[in-house]
């Protein structure tokens, strides 16, 4: 059965609600791959298979694609040419509704972590648990980022490329306190905090905002959980005792006037407020220190920092975890060779070449390789993702993301108390769980 036929109506509504131009020309203000032909063979003979693979790559990492993984893949796979197409992200999800309604979508993408389930849940994406190699790439990879492809009994993708967020630390701020390193426990953490805030920091604990991406490490590393191990329950875990009280030591701390003022809109911003020895910690992805590092005039200097885990409480020392992953389109004219391609780009040689452009390898060979580790910062990523957790991997994450979203910052600005906005949350993300 052709897939647009088993969407349901409400998506439906949606494709129609989009523009004709955002289901036009498929380039995406990029080239596709030079080197496709679809009705080329191979050094073998046979007839080629040309698979279309939609990305969200930027340019430094399209060029990587485009110049060695691609033409690596070809030369192994003859018989397979793989077509790029470089996508907008503003936009995208639409587009890519409309694609898989329009029976137009490419056989394989790379896709934001948090949409997996939600088009597995309409049917748009190939189950690849039950293809052949399956096994053999979810044992090579981090656990956090393949669970981000879980939905029901299946997995829907895998995972390509992954971040998580670490500790970043001024070491001014640090050597004022009378500290050669950083605090390891939540207690030690927050000592110190109070100690730097005393030394002048204008603020101490770098949460970046009150929403679950932000708050996240600290939340879970305070003993806070948002549903239960299989994600299917919310209330008595997001509003369970270890829950609030995670949510009522982020919120003393915020009385305290511990948390650095970005938290709610305030400035100066994270990386601006660490450069000037304002903010005694923040949390951050890998992007920041290779765009900092290259950027002209940046004055910062990576040995001013000291970077690594996020302090461990009762729950550990847990950040969370970002990145895409790799999904293949239930109506791929060619999943097979789709199949062949994703498997193929978690192995460790294609995720070491994409390790070049600063993104961290899925694979966990790659990711601990030398040629990897050579940049002085990704050890404490590659390391932090051993504790990291995702966000739900269940359809509704996106309204349920929201509904937390607004929990904690009703809680941290004091208009409500951290167990009835927890209470409140987790009663209507129930309600949209149930639907």
């Amino acid at each position: 059965m052709k897939l647009h036929k088993k969407i349901s109506f409400g998506v439906m509504a949606a494709v129609l609600a989009i523009s004709l131009s955002a289901c036009g020309g498929s380039n995406g203000g990029s080239a596709s791959n030079s080197k496709s032909d679809k009705t080329g063979s191979g050094n073998s003979g046979q007839k080629q298979v040309t698979i279309e693979y939609w990305h969200t790559y930027g340019e430094q990492e399209e060029k990587v694609l485009m110049e060695e993984v691609v033409p690596k893949f070809e030369e192994e796979h003859p018989e397979i040419k793989v077509n790029l197409t470089r996508m907008p992200y503003e936009g995208l999800k639409e587009q890519v509704i409309a694609g898989v309604a329009g029976d137009a979508a490419p056989d394989l993408m790379r896709m934001d972590i948090i949409w997996v389930p939600e088009f597995a849940k309409m049917g748009a994406l190939q189950d690849v648990s039950k293809m052949e190699g399956f096994e053999e790439v979810k044992s090579s990879v981090f656990d956090a980022p393949m669970e981000t492809n879980h939905f029901d009994s299946g997995y829907y993708g895998v995972p390509l490329n992954t971040n998580t967020k670490i500790a970043i630390y001024n070491k001014t701020l640090l050597e004022k306190i009378g500290l050669t390193e950083a605090p390891k426990t939540m207690d030690e953490f927050v000592s110190a905090s109070k100690k730097a805030m005393e030394k002048g920091a204008k603020g101490a604990i770098g949460i970046s905002g009150a929403h679950v991406w932000g708050v996240s490490p600290y939340f879970w590393s305070l003993g806070g959980v948002l549903t239960n191990e299989d994600y299917t329950k919310v209330e008595g875990y997001l509003n369970g005792p270890e829950s609030v009280k995670a949510l009522e030591t982020i919120v003393q701390w915020g009385k305290e006037g511990l948390i650095i003022p970005t938290m709610l809109g305030g400035e100066p911003g994270v990386w601006d407020g660490l450069k000037n020895n304002e903010y005694f910690m923040i949390d951050d992805g890998p992007w920041f220190f290779s765009t900092l590092m290259n950027e002209e005039n940046a004055n910062f200097n990576i040995e001013d920092t000291i970077w690594t885990q996020i302090p461990e409480g009762p729950g550990g020392s847990r950040s969370v975890v970002g990145g895409e992953n790799l999904v293949i389109f239930a109506n791929s004219k060619h999943p097979a060779e789709a199949w062949t391609f994703a498997k193929w780009l978690t192995t460790e040689e294609p995720q070491k070449m994409l390790a070049k452009a600063g993104l961290i390898p899925t694979n966990q060979k790659a990711a601990n390789d030398p040629s990897v580790l050579k940049e002085p910062y990704v050890a404490e990523y590659v390391k932090q993702l051993e504790k990291a957790l995702p966000r739900p991997p269940i359809p509704q994450y996106g309204e349920m993301e929201t509904i937390v979203n607004l929990a904690i910052e009703k809680a941290v600005r004091g208009e409500s108390e951290p167990k009835a906005a927890l209470d409140e949350a987790a009663k209507n993300i129930e309600a949209i769980l149930n639907k």
